[in-house]
């Protein structure tokens, strides 16, 4: 080595020191344009001043959350555990269309957490679709009720809290719960989201796909599940065997399972939720006199009971809201946000078809105006495929008492942005109306991670009375809409017309055979009778026959001729 060349530790030495200046670098530019953000948002109004002795966290959310078009309020952020309320954390109107998820245990406050949006959704002109599993969710209707420790806790996250009712539109499926009546017909909700209400198999779910298929061939319209039992019934029997021949036919066997689970299906009540007047989508999308949006509360009684049903027809809705609706593109307030409790339930075995439904459909109908939340516990609830769909997150608390909890808490915190939390640990430390909160920005890119205290919900945190609800579904134009079922042309109607077509002809068939035969045995007789009445006669005529007068033997030839006609008449008529 000669006298110039620096030694290995010189050049080492040197590479720390430029990687060192890098990082410094790097940090001073970012610090540079959180500052310069900050300063522009404080410029243009859209965020309280800063406080020049904030912490740098509280600078950098406060730049993050700065929008300038309208947004909903979130909370205010936390630090040193204390709420900051001139540090809001918000989502912008324009964002609702990419989705969220809002997750944690039981008992940490999603529930109120979805009803604090629902309202400033509803409040901010958008309509709401909201699903009420437990009842509480029902309080969105009625003022909320003031209290020492309410106030307290709004003041301190400088929420202006007023008691406030939101104009609500209360449905139930099929009729069962206090609501407008919603119904489907079993054509519209189609075989791949039928078979994951039945848990059916692969094979299973491809001969019901099957059998939908030949409905449509054949003119069946399937209204109701008797519509569908029919149509299977027909076709697992000699006459209907021969339909499906030529693509392979359908397993006696699998006729069997999937008649056996719609049994059961019915049995729990399901049969009242198919059938018509069918739900149009769009009356979810109605706003009242003065523009706000009116939130659309399903009140599913009794879920625990049928899970399936009522997840997978908040899917069969989101399918159809994007069938129905015309593409808008981004735009500065969405159509409708659609929160989905309990998604959990919606991915529970789900068939990879199903899936696809769900990740095509949540992909897409964000350019029809559409936002969804999905409510779960933790966001490994929600495939991946999805999961990359939702740019806003509320995660409160998750709870690590067993190996399985730490591994869904480690998960969690895997999905989010880099932070200057130790998320590990915060996740499990965050209080009751707490959440760990990241949004997508105007701009498409993902807010800073924040501590936050979630606003208060301005409706009652208590269910609505029952007569309360009753009065208002009673007095709601759509209740003369659906509430009378109507009477069904579907497959059960025409197999059965068919039927009895098919009954009446055998037995007039079997009846003008035994009418041919009783005819046949009369014209025998009457040959016998006669001739054995012209045996007898024979003698006699030739004795009389000089004795009788020329009018006799005529009248007595015509008789004759008479009878002979009448059973040549009788063999005619029955041929």
């Amino acid at each position: 080595m000669s006298p110039t060349e620096p030694s290995a530790d010189d050049v080492a030495a040197a590479r720390e020191a430029a990687a060192a200046a890098r990082a410094a670098a790097e940090e001073a530019q970012r610090h540079a344009d959180e500052l310069a953000a900050a300063a522009e948002a404080a410029e243009a109004g859209s965020a309280p001043e800063a406080d020049p002795a904030e912490s740098e966290q509280a600078a950098r959310i406060r730049a993050g959350y700065a929008f300038d078009g309208p947004a909903l309020e979130i909370g205010a952020l936390v630090e040193n555990g204390e709420p900051r309320a001139d540090v809001p954390v918000r989502i912008p109107f324009a964002m609702l269309n990419r989705h969220g998820l809002v997750a944690g245990a039981t008992g940490t406050g999603k529930t109120k957490t979805l009803q604090v949006l629902a309202e400033q959704v509803a409040a901010g002109g958008v309509p709401v679709f909201a699903v009420d599993i437990k009842g509480d969710l029902s309080g969105i209707a009625t003022p909320g009720e003031p209290s020492d420790a309410l106030l307290e806790r709004t003041r301190g996250i400088g929420q202006d809290w007023q008691p406030t009712a939101s104009q609500t539109e209360f449905y139930s499926l099929g009729g069962r719960g206090t609501g407008v009546p919603i119904r489907a017909t079993v054509d519209a909700f189609g075989p791949i989201l039928l078979a994951k209400v039945l848990e059916l198999n692969a094979t299973q779910e491809s001969s019901l796909s099957l059998v939908f298929h030949y409905a449509r061939k054949a003119e069946l319209r399937l209204v109701t599940l008797e519509d569908l039992r029919a149509v299977l019934a027909f076709l697992d029997s000699d006459e209907g065997k021969p339909e499906l021949k030529a693509v392979g036919g359908l397993s006696s066997a699998t006729v069997g399972v999937i008649l056996r689970e719609l049994i059961t299906f019915a049995d729990s009540g399901a049969d009242v939720f198919f059938g018509g007047p069918a739900f149009d989508v769009t009356d979810v999308l109605r706003t009242s006199e003065s523009g706000a949006g009116i939130v659309s509360l399903l009140e599913v009684p009794g879920v625990q009971d049928r899970p399936e049903l009522f997840s997978t027809f908040l899917m069969y809705l989101l399918r159809e809201l994007f069938s129905s609706l015309p593409e808008v593109g981004d735009t500065e307030r969405p159509k409708l946000v659609f929160f989905f409790d309990e998604a959990h339930l919606l991915f529970k075995d789900a068939s990879k078809d199903f899936l696809e439904i769900v990740v095509q459909t949540v992909r897409l109908i964000r350019s029809k105006g559409v936002g969804v939340f999905f409510v779960t516990q933790t966001p490994k609830d929600v495939p991946d495929d999805v999961l990359a769909q939702l740019g806003s997150r509320i995660q409160h608390q998750l709870r690590a008492h067993t190996p399985q909890d730490a591994k869904a808490l480690k998960a969690t915190v895997s999905t989010y942005p880099h932070s200057d939390y130790d998320l590990g640990e915060v996740l499990t430390q965050l209080a009751t109306g707490e959440a760990i909160v990241t949004v997508m920005n105007e701009k498409g890119a993902p807010s800073p991670v924040a501590w936050t205290r979630v606003r208060a919900p301005q409706g009652s945190m208590r269910p609505t009375p029952a007569e309360t609800m009753a009065a208002a579904v009673a007095a709601s134009p759509l209740t003369a809409k659906y509430a009378t079922v109507t009477s069904s042309d579907g497959a059960a109607s025409v197999l059965g017309e068919r039927t009895k077509a098919a009954s009446d002809a055998a037995a007039e068939a079997a009846a003008a055979e035994a009418e041919r035969e009783r005819a046949a045995r009369e014209a025998e007789r009457l040959e016998q009778d006669l001739a054995r009445s012209r045996t007898r006669s024979t003698g006699t005529r030739r004795r009389t026959s000089r004795r009788m007068s020329p009018m006799d033997r005529a009248i007595g030839e015509a008789s004759r001729t008479a009878a002979r006609e009448i059973v040549k008449a009788i063999f005619r008529k029955k041929r």
